[in-house]
């Protein structure tokens, strides 16, 4: 007997039962989104490699340890995108879109990274991403941070909090990378492996290390945000005011530095204690040099990512927030001459009733067999046409949940009366 073939580990099927709340969950995102005047794009899922290595940095954890990695036919070294932003920085930079003015793009879809799958961390997983090429206002950094806690409020997710801290511009923070290098070299016996690894080459990521035996080290080590230059400074200042007018509760997280060389000035999280240690349900910050550093002409920018895998985690017990309950019909057809007429019947009601979920029987099977399946359908209401009503020009409509008598309707008004009772 041949071995079953099975998903890779850590590459999940979406059921077709579980399908509803995400397809609700990304409209609300792509409309909420549409409303505040982004617009939707799309890139490849696979990239040259160096696409990654040059914007997300040759020594963090992705592009040394996590890429899906291959050699083209070609000779071309090609990765599975393990994040969004990269890919939209090639393409503003491929199409010269900045030049027409500020740019404010979505996207959703898969990203891979071989790691260890866990809850809420996958080896293929789904992020929205959301990006603002143009500006180097405060101001764009308190609107994504705006859409994201209307997010929250619109999807059911109460106990969100937002952390923020300001990595500075790029010539402060490569001065604060020595002051902090010279710190952890000072206490250089109290650091793990993986700090010891990151000491020459990254030392901002050993801020971000969950060893606990590290934590007392790590709070007394210097802060970025004691060492900002005057315009990351007043930058900061203004970003937070625009959250006090937003009214929209913050906390200051000096260690926050995001995993990405990418980023200076602003960068945030928003956590959720309901997930356990992969608590990040959003995450993002700005990225003024990264355009120029992929060739591009100097534009400033900002974005962030939302992980669909745990918002669904932190949602999927409270669905009726976001789905919207459409009207459903199931279609029970008798014989040959009501089999064709239920099927013309069904195009013309969806043509006028457009959000009508209506679920024709396809088993030929006897009345008894078909009103037990619509039973177990969940549908509202039963159309039943069979021989005896084609030749009374009528159809019979019998509720399923209780709500009225079943009752016979002429064909050419069965349209309006569904229009009147749903």
């Amino acid at each position: 007997m041949s071995k079953k073939i099975q998903a890779i580990r850590g590459m999940n099927d979406l059921l077709p039962s579980e399908s509803n709340l995400w397809l609700a969950l990304e409209e609300t995102i792509n409309q909420l989104l549409i409303s505040y005047g982004y617009k939707y794009c799309r890139t490849p899922i696979v990239e040259n490699t160096e696409t990654f290595s040059r914007a997300i940095g040759e020594v963090t954890d992705i592009v040394e340890k996590e890429m899906y990695t291959w050699k083209d036919l070609s000779g071309e070294s090609l990765t599975l995108r393990p994040e969004a932003t990269a890919g939209i920085v090639r393409m503003m930079i491929e199409h010269n879109l900045p030049r027409e003015g500020i740019q404010k793009v979505f996207y959703h879809g898969p990203m891979f990274r071989h790691e260890r799958p866990q809850k809420g961390r996958y080896r293929q997983f789904h992020q929205v991403d959301v990006e603002v090429f143009g500006t180097y206002d405060a101001k764009i950094d308190a609107e994504l941070i705006d859409i994201t806690n209307t997010l929250w409020k619109l999807i059911g997710i109460n106990n969100a909090s937002l952390e923020i801290n300001s990595l500075g511009s790029s010539e402060t923070r490569s001065s604060y990378k020595k002051l902090l290098q010279n710190y952890f070299i000072d206490n250089k016996s109290q650091l793990d492996e993986d700090s010891l690894r990151r000491l020459t080459t990254n030392p901002l990521r050993i801020l971000d290390s969950k060893n606990s035996e590290m934590e007392a080290l790590i709070e007394s080590a210097p802060k970025m945000i004691d060492h900002l230059d005057d315009e990351s400074d007043e930058h900061f200042s203004a970003f937070k005011n625009y959250l006090d007018c937003l009214e929209i509760p913050y906390s200051i997280n000096p260690r926050l530095v995001r995993g990405l060389d990418y980023y200076n000035r602003t960068v945030f999280e928003w956590i959720s204690n309901d997930l356990g240690a992969q608590g990040t349900i959003c995450g993002g910050g700005r990225y003024d040099g990264l355009v120029e550093k992929m060739g591009g002409n100097p534009t400033p920018a900002i974005g962030f990512a939302i992980g669909i895998e745990r918002l669904v985690l932190l949602i999927k017990d409270q669905p009726n927030k976001l789905q919207k309950n459409k009207p459903h019909l199931y279609f029970v057809a008798l014989g040959e001459s009501a089999q064709t007429t239920s099927m013309k019947l069904s195009r013309d009601i969806h043509s006028a009733m457009p959000d009508i979920i209506i679920t024709n029987d396809m088993s030929m099977g006897s009345l008894k067999n078909q009103m037990k399946k619509a039973n177990k359908s969940n549908a509202d209401f039963a159309l039943i046409l069979g021989e005896e009503e084609l030749s009374n020009n009528q159809i019979s409509i019998k509720p399923l949940k209780g709500q009225g008598d079943q009752q016979l309707i002429k064909l050419e008004g069965i349209i309006q009366h569904l229009q009147e009772i749903l």
